[in-house]
Order: structure tokens, then sequence, then C-alpha cells
């Protein structure tokens, strides 16, 4: 069934639009019907998913006088169809009259003259006033009238010459191209509700929104939950009359934030979350996120042995971190001379290079190296419960809690460190609480307004560009510069190709350990090593190496169980300088993370496309 319909007066013009459509618009529908039909017609093909209409201007008007869900699209009436009606019925030299329902050429005047016509407008409110506009123009000195199939009929009752005006092809390609640009902008629009709706449907949290009338525009599953109100009982009704405790009027009214509240719902705890909708600057509703408390301990007791399972230990010292290269001496050097301070520290690097460890190393050369040192994913978190592990809450906030509440992490870390790694994929709700804790030195617990000190040292961590997230506002600028007071980058293991053999014998006696026997690469099987680009770092390699080690049947490991244990990684070509080899790798993993875009890539490596081409020609890399 098409989603567009065409509605014409007559055969004549069906079968010219059909062929005329055809080719351009397959899937338009056309059918004839007068004014008073258009309608019942529409009806008709709406229980059949019908979504544009489009008709001559009384049709039209019909239709939306119906009130029925549809887009209505008027046919255009050009002057070219004028002319053409004037050419084919010659009537040069002749007095006109157009007279059509609410609608006006303009520009009629500029061509009357070179035909040697006289074309006066006539424009009619309703399909009534026909008849008197027809006698009125003729009483005027109109000898022929123009006009659409009504106005043609008419002056054939009372038989005044006529000349019917057709829409022409550029009429009707014009409105069907903005037929298809309505349907297609629906068909976009019930794409964003729907996905609106599932997310509302299969969120953790109930969602309550609420527009500037403080009327409940949205109540999802989870709220009805919560509350025990049903979605049809809450929807366009007062949000005070449903959840007077909800106080979000007042959020609409003063254009603030209002977190971590909690109210009852009959027995229940329910944590609040109120935010004001801006539009144009001004507050348009509000929007109120629920949790059950009972629900946050629940989570919260679930995962939090993964977090607190390292303990609050630090085990890795500079001695620890493997490495004779430039890069990595340099690192380690610009490492402790940040240890000796006590400022905030970014530390950026790729996935497996050691940012932890770094981290560890920086707190046990430091003066809190007898204090704590807590790490904590902040990735690993959803941003209720990542809150909640941050700053704390005080006891009786959940159903069920401690009395005595829980301590956050940075009470934990009170004089020690805390390293708060994967930085970058913290909420932006968070993002503004750290950077009040970094500013005041403070925390106060999630349900307290008590401000408790700490005195904690803080290093982030991430393998994001947060210069660019801020720049795509995912992150906060004002937070960024208090966490980046001093900054340490970590190189990627492939510039530091002298240390891949020192961690590969590392590995290898680590094995050691366990089964008394101390596996060795051959030489060819470390320069393997040492040509693979290793996206994932010093992690990556681990793996490789404990995985040749659990392959191999002797205690020498060769290049060619090495190859065999390679998923599928490619290496550089022997016969290349190692700045070359260093290049072809690069070029290789960036096509990866492009997907065999060559426009991208040459964009993430900062030449412009043919270089990049050349290259790949070159040295026959592979995507």
């Amino acid at each position: 069934m098409s989603k567009i319909l065409f509605i014409l007066p007559d055969e004549e013009l069906l079968q010219y639009a059909r062929e005329t459509l055809t080719t351009v618009f397959p899937d338009v529908e056309v059918v004839t019907a007068i004014a008073g039909e258009g309608a019942a017609i529409v009806r008709k093909h709406l229980r059949r998913g019908l979504e544009v209409v489009a008709a001559r201007t009384v049709t039209a008007a019909a239709i939306r006088q119906a009130g029925l869900d549809v887009a209505v699209v008027e046919i255009p009436r050009t002057s070219f169809d004028i002319l053409r009606a004037i050419d084919k019925a010659n009537l040069k030299g002749k007095r006109l009259a157009f007279i059509s329902y609410s609608e006006k050429i303009w520009g009629i005047e500029l061509f009357s003259e070179a035909l040697g016509v006289t074309i006066q407008q006539y424009t009619v409110s309703y399909k009534t006033d026909y008849e008197a506009e027809i006698l009125a123009a003729c009483a005027a000195g109109a000898e022929v009238i123009l006009g659409g199939f009504t106005v043609v009929k008419t002056a054939e009752r009372h038989n005044i010459p006529n000349a019917l005006i057709r829409v022409g092809k550029e009429s009707l390609l014009q409105a069907a191209s903005e037929a298809k640009h309505i349907q297609e902008t629906l068909e976009f629009e019930a794409a964003k509700r729907d996905i609106f709706n599932t997310i509302l449907d299969y969120s953790y949290e109930g969602i309550i929104t609420i527009d500037q009338n403080y009327q409940i525009t949205t109540f999802n599953p989870l709220a009805q939950k919560y509350t025990g109100i049903d979605k049809a009982a809450a929807i366009g009704r007062p949000v005070s009359a449903i959840l007077p405790q909800l106080n979000l009027e007042k959020v609409v009214e003063t254009g603030a934030d209002d977190l971590h509240s909690i109210i009852e719902v009959g027995k229940v705890k329910i944590m609040c979350n109120k935010v004001p909708i801006i539009v144009n600057k001004k507050p348009y509703g509000a929007v109120a996120t629920l949790q059950e408390t009972g629900k946050i301990q629940e989570m919260e007791a679930k995962i939090r042995r993964q977090i607190y399972a390292r303990g609050h230990i630090a085990k890795f010292y500079f001695k620890d971190i493997i490495g004779q290269s430039p890069v990595i001496v340099k690192a380690i050097e610009i490492a402790r001379d940040f240890a000796a301070t006590d400022y905030s520290l970014l530390v950026l690097g790729e996935t497996g290079t050691g940012k932890e460890v770094f981290a560890q190393s920086i707190h046990n050369a430091s003066k809190r190296a007898q204090g704590p040192f807590v790490a904590i994913n902040c990735a690993a978190l959803p941003a209720q419960l990542l809150e909640s592990e941050l700053f704390g809450y005080v006891g009786g906030a959940f159903t069920g809690a401690n009395k005595e509440g829980k301590p956050g992490l940075f009470e934990v870390a009170h004089g020690g460190t805390i390293l708060l790694d994967e930085i970058a994929e913290m909420d932006y709700v968070n993002q503004g609480r750290l950077l009040r804790v970094l500013q005041e030195k403070t925390v106060v617990r999630l349900g307290s307004h008590k401000v408790i000190p700490i005195d904690v040292r803080v290093i982030a961590a991430t393998n994001k560009d947060l210069e660019l997230l801020i720049r795509e506002n995912k992150f906060r600028d004002d937070l960024y510069y208090r966490l980046n007071v001093l900054n340490l980058e970590l190189p990627p293991l492939r510039s530091r190709k002298p240390d891949i053999r020192l961690y590969a014998e590392a590995f290898c006696r680590e094995t050691a350990v366990h089964s008394g026997v101390t596996p060795k690469f051959s030489s060819d099987a470390l320069r393997i090593l040492e040509r693979h680009s290793w996206p994932g770092n010093i992690r990556e390699l681990k793996n490789i190496v404990e995985r040749t080690i659990a392959t191999a049947k002797t205690v020498t490991i060769t290049s060619d169980l090495l190859q065999k244990i390679f998923p599928q990684q490619k290496t550089a070509p022997l016969g290349f300088s190692p700045k070359e080899q260093r290049m072809i790798s690069e070029i290789r993993e960036t096509l990866k993370t492009a997907r065999g875009n060559y426009t991208a890539a040459a964009r993430l490596l900062g030449v412009n496309r043919s270089t990049l081409w050349r290259r790949i020609k070159k040295y026959r890399i592979e995507g």
C-alpha cells in the first residue's frame, strides 16, 4: 500500500499523472474524485497506512476541514498551466476571467499583454461562491471563464464559454517531490519516536517528564512500577495531583537542578534526580529520573567485590617498569619528578601501555606512600553507582542499608592517592561533582548535607583525546584543566622496539615460576615480535607470549610457531628500515581503525589521500 496518494478530478488528468509520475515516483498512487469525495477516500486509505495526500485546492481544503490524520499537499497551478490553456483554446484577443479557490497566480499580468488577452483574477473562499463569481465576471465583461474542474462544470451549467486549466507536468512533479519529502520526514520522526520510546521502556530508571504547564508528558514502565501508578492515569494530569512529593514544578519555576533527593511512595524510598528542560534559554518543562534505593544497594553489592578486588595497596614501583628505550626512560624520569609533588596528574596512553603501573609507582615514590591507593574504573559502573561509590551515601538512605552508611572512595583514599581510570567515560553530572571535590577538597555523601574534608591526590588516566571530547561537549573543560595540572604521556609499545625483547623474556621468566622451565624465543621469533605494531601494547604482547608458550612443545619458540599463533596479524615486511616499518605498521592500524576508508585514514594520519595511496602502493600494504 502506497503511503502517498494523489487525488485528481478526472480520468484524463489521472492518466497523464500516472505517465508523468511513474518513472520518478513509482510508489505514488493516483485516484480520481471530486472535492466532496476526497475525505471519504482518504479515510479508506488511512486504514492501509496512508501518510500524505496531494490534491487540488478545493479537494485539499475539504480534506483539511475533515480533520483527518494525514499531511495534505496542494497541487499548485502555475502560469504555464494558464498559458497552455489559452493557447489550446485559441483565446487570443479575448477578455478572460480566471476563477480559483484561494489561489492567486502571481505575474499573470506580465504575459496577458503579450498574448493580446485581458485576464482578471477572481478568488473565492468557499466553493458555493463559484456561481456568483462567474456571473459577476461575465457582468464585468468577461467572455471566457478559466478555471479548474469545478469552475468549468459550473460555467457549463449556465452555457458560459469556458476553458479548463489542467495542471502540468511541473506542478505534478513539484507536488510529488514535496509529498515525498514530507513522507520521509514523517518516517524519520516516527523512527526517532520509536527509539525514544524504546529507551524509555528499557531504561534502568523510572522517567517522568512534565511540560511548562506542569502536566505529565512521559511516564515510563519503571516509573509505573516504582510509584504503583498506571501510565494512563498519569499522562496529561498535573504532577501535583499524581506525585505531589516529587515537587517537580519547582524545577520548572527555578530552572535549577535538584539532585539526589529522596522521596517516599508508599513504603518505598525513591532516589530522584530532577533537571529542567531548557528551550531557548527558558524552562520548557522538567524531567525526573527515579531509582529505588534498594535496587541501588543490590547493584552495589554485586559489583563491590570487583571494585575492591585489588585492595587499597599499590604493589608496583618504578623498578618494576620494564624498558631501556629512551622514550620509556624519559617517561619514568618525568613520573619520578611528578611523584615529588602533590598536584593532580593526567596520565595519557593507549590501552595496555601501563597507566595504572605508573600511577602505583608514583604513589609509592610520593610522600603518600604509607596511605591508601584506591583505583576505580569509571567505565565499569553506571552513572548512579559510580556516584555512590566515589562519594558515598548516608545511613538509612537505602532499605536495609548499614546504619553508618557507606564512605565513598574519596573518603577511603584520605591521606593517599585515588586513580580514576578511563576518566573520559565519566558522565557529565559526576564530572561536575568531581570538579567540586577537586576545588573544595571536600565531599558530601548522597542524601546528606554534611561536608567531609579530604586530603587525596587525584591521578586520572585515559586513552581518549579529552580535548576532542571537550569540543564535542562530552567532557567539561573546567574539569580537564583541574586534572591536567601535570601531564604524563606514556609511549606505545611500537615506539619502544628494544623493550619488546625485554618484555618477552620477563614473561617467559614468569612462566618458569609455575613450570620450572624457562622458555626462550629464537632470534627470528624475536624479530617477528619487534616488527609487529602491537595495537594492544604490553597487554597484547603478554597475551601472545603466554599463548605461544602454552602451545610450544619445545623450550625454544621458533618463528614458525609464532606465526601460527598470531591471529592473522600482519607484520612489516623484511628489507625495510625501522622507520619504514613503523610507518607501514601505523598505516595498517589506521586503515583498520578507518575500516578501509582511505579518506578517513589519510585524515587520521595527517596526510592527503594521494600521499597515502602512493605509500600503500610502494610498500604493498593491504588494508
